[in-house]
């Protein structure tokens, strides 16, 4: 085989190995996305208002036999935690408190993909 046919030869099986409908071994499976908090401040509650992300918060997902997973949100509300496939609730972790709503928040997990979420939990500010 002459040396000029490898990379083409090379560019076709990385191509084939991108199409759709092949399932890559290894998906990764569970939940992503942003959480918000709305109101941020007290006060009365305008329909422009902002909402804000609910940063480094961390929050507990539990199936029907209990906490399995707990991830913390980043300092813009995002976050990623890998699940098998199921339902879960997710809920604030450690919460003292009976203001406001936190969750819980159901989401099923689908094999083969990351379910993505938005989620706004009320500081119960008014």
């Amino acid at each position: 085989m002459p040396f000029r046919q490898v990379p083409v030869i090379l560019m076709v099986l990385m191509m084939c190995a991108g199409l759709p409908g092949q399932t890559q071994s290894g998906s990764e499976t569970g939940i992503e996305g942003v959480i918000t908090l709305n109101p941020a401040q007290p006060g009365p509650v305008r329909a422009d208002s902002p909402v804000s992300p609910l940063a480094n918060t961390t929050f507990a997902v539990e199936t029907q036999k209990g906490e399995i997973a707990s991830f913390t949100t980043d300092n813009e509300g995002r976050f990623r935690v890998s699940l098998a496939p199921g339902h879960y609730k997710v809920s604030h972790k450690g919460r003292t408190t009976s203001i406001g709503r936190y969750g819980p928040f159901e989401v099923d997990v689908v094999t083969g993909q990351m379910t993505k979420v938005q989620w706004q939990c009320d500081s119960g500010m008014r």
